[in-house]
């Protein structure tokens, strides 16, 4: 089966089991495993639940895996901001992370929880055979959603990991006097251009891999499973996207001296300039930064999830048939 055609079945016909007991068994552990996937007759979706714990999961994760890596994201920035033959500066590693947690922990709620109720959603809408579609379509709305924190996060993140200002609080004021409101979403287009992508690719990634290695398994997959899944999806990822990556690192990071006029201008002014090599500046840091960050954050993830599945309310059964009668 391919990556994009992965499709779940649960039902009796597509296990093999040596006896119905064992069976039924079995097809209630795949119920409960993927209820993310196939829905069939399960509960009715529950919208503000999913939100709420998609939203709690999200920030959790995102507050954790920003500071464990964030000198190394310092260092892939430095590397691809520098022109010509500037020397890396490896001092102030975490210049800018707490004024970036302010920014990481709400924009990761946001995206997690924009991107669980959609998902679930999108399932129950489309044939089993399209959840890589689904998977593909909830991250980008998701990353769209927290692109509105993420971007203003990422300018000054980035200026300050660049030596330009000391502190968030002295960022942010020079960029509203200078620069205006638009200032803090400079680069805006460069950073969808690579986030909707990468968001998209990566959970999708995530997702049908975790689906077959479940499938195979024919059981739920442990922490350390859906770290090293998620290491694999995040490295991957990151090395497709890096070319975006460095455009968007060179919009946010000009200020007001304005070098590039936009993304095409960037582009020619790379090449020009530097040569297309320029493009794969900090592929290492970012494969590195990105694969750890995967494995922390969807270990993280799943790990919240299952928690706060786990102190869900209980429902008596007969309430969900009594409701569908009405």
């Amino acid at each position: 089966m391919g990556l994009f055609t992965l499709s779940v079945m649960v039902n009796d016909s597509a296990i093999s089991l040596p006896d119905t007991c064992t069976k039924r068994k079995q097809n209630l552990l795949l119920k409960n495993s993927f209820a993310s996937v196939s829905m069939g007759d399960e509960k009715p979706f529950d919208f503000l639940r999913t939100l709420f714990e998609g939203v709690i999961a999200g920030g959790t994760a995102g507050v954790v895996v920003e500071t464990a890596l964030y000198p190394i994201d310092t260092i892939k920035t430095r590397l691809q901001a520098a022109r010509g033959g500037e020397k890396l500066i490896l001092k102030g590693l975490y210049s800018g992370l707490a004024g970036n947690l302010v920014g990481v922990l709400p924009a990761s709620a946001l995206f997690v929880g924009v991107y669980e109720p959609i998902k679930q959603k999108l399932l129950r809408i489309f044939p089993e055979h399209l959840s890589a579609f689904t998977h593909l379509t909830a991250g980008a709305i998701g990353g769209i959603a927290a692109s509105l924190i993420r971007v203003p996060t990422e300018v000054i993140k980035q200026r300050m990991q660049t030596g330009q200002f000391a502190s968030a609080s002295g960022a942010v004021r020079f960029i509203a006097s200078k620069e205006g409101f638009k200032g803090f979403y400079a680069g805006y287009g460069s950073f969808l251009l690579r986030d909707l992508p990468f968001d998209a690719i990566q959970f999708c990634i995530y997702e049908q891999i975790r689906i077959g290695y479940m499938l195979a398994a024919q059981r739920n997959l442990n922490d350390p499973e859906n770290a090293i899944i998620g290491a694999f999806a995040g490295a991957l990822t990151g090395a497709i996207t890096t070319p975006l990556d460095v455009i968007k690192t060179r919009l946010m990071v000009q200020g007001s001296a304005n070098q590039y006029k936009g993304i095409v201008d960037c582009v020619q002014t790379i090449i020009k300039e530097e040569g297309p090599r320029a493009f794969l500046k900090g592929i290492g840091p970012r494969v590195l930064w990105i694969g750890i960050g995967g494995s922390i954050f969807f270990g993280v993830l799943e790990s919240t999830k299952r928690f706060l599945s786990e102190r869900r309310p209980t429902v008596p059964q007969n309430t969900y048939s009594e409701k569908s009668k009405d």
